[in-house]
């Protein structure tokens, strides 16, 4: 008889866990608290609009026909990740979805005057000269030192479980450490190559999410600027909820059965064995289990003290990706000259990133994000509207998330909005829900409320992150944005990957 394994949690590393898990022959079971899969990437629709909701709702529903919203990730790097991905079953990603290379890739609105970044990249070496005069040659350089750290971090370092530092007895690691830039910073790195400010700014940016300051995080990460220049923006067709449709599906095709509506209660454990789970329904046995919610949430409050692996204040100590404040908005009104992706970069990069990540507190004058999905997909609003999804990144462990603190935001990240395209939004909207905070901690148990999991900083890398198998409770693993390889939908990707092949081979 087959092995049987659970998994708690849908998103994206556990439905690639799941499917992983099937593959090898076990029987496999998804718990999941929400109505559908997808966990922070689940989907919005009111009434016709469509929002990918990555993540306390406002609502006008009389007027909201039409809108889909994504309510998590907005993102499509590394589209050889999920090629590799859905190829490992003998699948491909246009079997479940379509995808479209947007170019402009997305527009940065400084404080003088927008910038659109091309997609072709000829244009885009042309764009850099124009900044600054010799600029372009140089991004060769920078490139071809991100495409090495690209093909050894997300070819090799990112499968690694974490688990010894034997894992890394492998030529190409050994002798590209220096090479890999971890003990450099991203901001000496892009300074190195590049002076004028707007050009740091935007070899800066993709970092943003993962958890510090650019002096902070290693220079190994211009690994992203390559997955942004050459790898490209992509966008499929439906939202980012067609990719966890297509993972579910994939996952079903399997014989992976899922359990919706299920929220897990406890874990119980008898000499280090997990014998159970609870959830508030009914009780299911396996041999294995694998956690795919939060981390935090699963040691204290599904474990007996007694089996948990880390202590209160290991986790008090942990630096963590930043939370969010997000708005879902649709309008009754097609908007004239904006992009898919737009970011706001009009006012203080360096502030900003202080007040997320050194003095934690709520941003005075917030840099954010706007995301245009029906620019792209007609499908996802009315006829004649707009979907908008703004996103303000925040520290972590904020007290404070009223609607009255919500509305102050979304008012003043408008007005900037509003000033810049020369378009007023604010008389135009038929649909608004905001996300925050509070948000993350009901809907996801995210630890302090956080949106995009563990910082990847030096000291929280590979094994210096959390274990992603239980070091008291022999048949416990996890999976996800607190443990290996780190935070992102690609890395979740390949950390259901890590894990199951782990489970496999321990259980073999």
């Amino acid at each position: 008889m087959a092995k049987s394994v659970i998994v708690i949690g849908s998103g994206f590393a556990g439905l690639s866990a799941a499917s992983f898990m099937a593959k090898a022959g076990w029987q496999v079971t998804v718990l999941e608290k929400h109505e559908q899969a997808g966990g922070r990437a689940r989907k919005l629709q009111a009434n016709g609009f469509t929002f990918d909701m990555g993540p306390s709702w406002y609502w006008m529903p009389d007027q909201a026909n039409g809108f889909t919203f994504d309510m998590g990730p907005s993102w499509y790097w590394m589209p050889d990740v999920f090629e590799r991905y859905f190829k490992q079953f003998n699948k491909n990603v246009y079997d479940y979805y379509s995808l479209f290379r947007l170019d402009p890739s997305y527009r940065i609105y400084w404080q003088d005057a927008p910038m659109d970044i091309p997609a072709n990249y000829e244009a885009l070496q042309n764009l850099f000269n124009s900044v600054e005069p010799g600029s372009g040659e140089l991004l060769d350089k920078f490139l071809q030192e991100a495409a090495y750290k690209y093909e050894v971090g997300i070819n090799k370092l990112v499968h690694k479980p974490g688990q010894s530092l034997i894992e890394f007895l492998d030529w190409d690691l050994a002798t590209g450490i220096f090479k890999l830039d971890v003990f450099n910073s991203i901001k000496s790195h892009v300074a190195k190559h590049f002076s004028n400010p707007k050009l740091q700014q935007l070899l800066e940016f993709p970092v943003l999410f993962l958890g510090a300051l650019p002096e902070k995080i290693p220079a190994l990460y211009s690994l992203m600027n390559y997955a942004d220049i050459k790898g490209g923006t992509w966008f499929p067709k439906g939202g980012m909820y067609s990719i966890v449709e297509a993972m579910h599906q994939l996952a079903t095709e399997l014989g992976v059965q899922f359990k919706f509506n299920e929220n897990v209660q406890q874990i119980v454990v008898e000499n280090g064995i997990a014998k159970q789970v609870k959830t508030d329904h009914h009780i299911y046995e396996a041999d294995v289990i694998i956690g795919g919610a939060d981390y935090h949430f699963i040691e204290t409050q599904l474990l007996p003290k007694a089996y948990r692996s880390y202590s209160e204040a290991y986790w008090n100590k942990r630096v963590m990706a930043p939370s969010c404040l997000i708005y879902y908005v649709g309008l009754n009104k097609k908007l004239k000259n904006v992009l898919h992706h737009s970011l706001f970069f009009d006012t203080s990069f360096e502030v900003h990133g202080k007040e997320i990540y050194t003095t934690k507190q709520w941003p005075t004058n917030p840099l954010f994000y706007v995301s245009a999905t029906s620019v792209t997909d007609a499908s996802v609003a009315p006829e004649n509207c707009e979907n908008l999804f703004f996103l303000i990144p925040t520290a972590t462990g904020l007290q404070g998330d009223t609607e009255e603190l919500r509305e102050q935001y979304f008012t003043m990240i408008v007005q900037r909005m509003e000033e810049k395209i020369g378009e007023l939004i604010l008389p135009h909207i038929v649909y608004k829900k905001s996300y925050a905070h509070s948000n993350f901690i009901n809907d996801y148990n995210a630890f302090k409320g956080n949106a995009y999991g563990l910082a990847n900083t030096l000291l929280q890398t590979s094994i210096l992150k959390p274990n992603c198998k239980s070091k008291k409770i022999k048949n416990l693993y996890y999976t996800g944005q607190l443990t290996v390889p780190g935070p992102g939908v690609p890395p979740s990707l390949i950390s259901g990957e890590v894990v199951a092949k782990l489970v496999s081979k321990e259980f073999s």
